[in-house]
């Protein structure tokens, strides 16, 4: 499970056998959730993240979106 970044106690990473569409997992605390990021971000799953969590996760995610859709390029071509 390579980890893409480590942010505010959030991992986020993606697991090995991933397929498309392009997306991102993301864990703290026991907590995980995996966001859609083409073509929109979406969240697709979520288990124990509170909307505050979310909505926290989610700036991240733009903050961060062309790094996280190059990561998911070089990761799985």
């Amino acid at each position: 499970m390579p980890t893409v970044l480590l942010i505010n106690g959030y991992r986020f990473f993606f697991y090995m056998n991933e397929h498309e569409p392009i997306h991102i997992h993301v864990s703290k605390a026991g907590n995980e959730a995996r966001f859609d990021l083409l073509p929109v971000i979406d969240m697709t799953h979520c288990r124990g993240f509170k909307r505050n969590e979310i909505r926290e996760i989610v700036n991240i995610i733009i903050d961060r979106y062309e790094h996280f859709i190059d990561a998911w390029k070089q990761t799985f071509g």
